[in-house]
């Protein structure tokens, strides 16, 4: 006897994958013997500085014995966030009361919406955007409202372009500087602006900033909590500053109102971080000499890559920073079309088709 399976309306809210169709041509061309070069998901291919490795070692014997992490991290590591947070930004901020850790950025931004969105309420969100500002919200039952980052703009969310009845229905305005996946950062008189709209109209900003804060090339990106905290909230990873993607560790940051709702929520979903794996990102944190080196290993491939580019006729945008390129399609193309074109055999290069949504 068999049984009728039916998904949830969460689930078949989901659309497809747009890489789904380019990683089958990956998959036909590995068993082909073809070895792809790629440049797809940001994943960094470079080992996780030794200082982590050796720290994480040793921490495994430490914490033997140590059952359950904390859910919204120890007490040292919360410190050690708040001790970076003051060196890197001038931000002071309460270990106790303003800084929770998260495993990684994606599972936080992915269920913040939980703690403040009723259904039919609206979230803000920039696109192109990371795919869990969107499923969160509408795992939330909120709506999504994207707002295109556009060239002409410098690619910053304008929010003058968002209609009255839409910022009336917001609770929830996400942010992304340094942009992924253009490079864009912020200036404090757009954080200024950003911030007075939405306190304007009692929309909280949900800023995800530390993932590639400290990749960058030229001018040093800023976080928005030097300008304000109340109603802000912020989100950080150790993944691409540290090389550390699959060690799952990051933490919040910002109005203390805020950080109490997350704690909540958060302690109802999981069971927190390692303690090992906090000790080694504390150690992350503190060194400051191989975060200076990734900066210029990236610089130097990032250069290597815009000059390929711009040799062959493509107009390309060059990154103040991140690690991405945000690349125009040649002859009107689709992104997947222009995807699917560089891996063709004699190219094999894999990228990731990109596409800007309109609210």
């Amino acid at each position: 006897m068999s049984i009728t399976i039916e998904y949830s309306k969460r689930i078949n809210s989901l659309g497809g994958y747009a890489f789904a169709e380019v990683g089958r041509i990956v998959e036909d061309l590995k068993a082909r013997g073809i070895t792809p070069i790629d440049f797809g998901v940001g994943d960094p291919l470079d080992p996780t500085p030794e200082l982590v490795r050796e720290t994480v070692k040793n921490a495994v014997d430490r914490h033997a014995t140590s059952g359950y992490p904390s859910y919204i991290g120890s007490k040292t590591y919360r410190e050690a966030a708040a001790a970076w947070m003051k060196r890197r930004f001038g931000v002071e901020l309460d270990p106790e009361k303003e800084i929770a850790s998260t495993i990684g950025s994606k599972e936080a931004v992915f269920h913040f919406p939980e703690a403040f969105l009723n259904p039919g309420d609206v979230a803000i969100i920039p696109s192109p955007g990371y795919p869990p500002m969107k499923t969160g919200t509408l795992f939330a039952e909120g709506t999504p409202y994207f707002v295109p980052l556009l060239e002409s703009n410098g690619f910053m969310l304008d929010v003058e372009a968002i209609p009255d009845d839409i910022a009336e229905k917001a609770k929830i305005l996400w942010i992304n500087y340094p942009n992924s996946p253009t490079g864009a950062t912020a200036t404090r008189e757009y954080y200024k602006r950003l911030i007075d709209w939405a306190h304007e109209r009692n929309i909280l900003i949900a800023a995800d900033e530390g993932c590639y804060i400290d990749i960058y090339f030229d001018e040093k990106p800023m976080s928005i909590l030097e300008v304000e905290r109340e109603g802000v909230l912020t989100f950080y990873s150790m993944s691409k500053r540290n090389n550390m993607t699959g060690y799952r560790i990051g933490f919040v940051a910002g109005d203390e109102r805020i950080v109490t709702a997350f704690k909540k929520l958060k302690t109802n979903i999981d069971s927190g971080t390692p303690d090992f794996i906090q000790d080694a990102a504390i150690a992350a944190l503190e060194d400051e000499s191989h975060a200076e080196s990734m900066r210029l290993l990236y610089r130097e491939k990032r250069d290597i890559l815009v000059e390929a580019l711009q040799s062959v006729g493509l107009e390309v945008n060059v990154p103040p920073a991140t690690f991405y390129i945000w690349l125009k399609t040649p002859n009107g193309l689709s992104s997947l079309e222009f995807a699917k074109k560089l891996l063709a055999d004699e190219l094999a290069l894999v990228v990731t088709p990109g596409r800007v949504d309109h609210g």
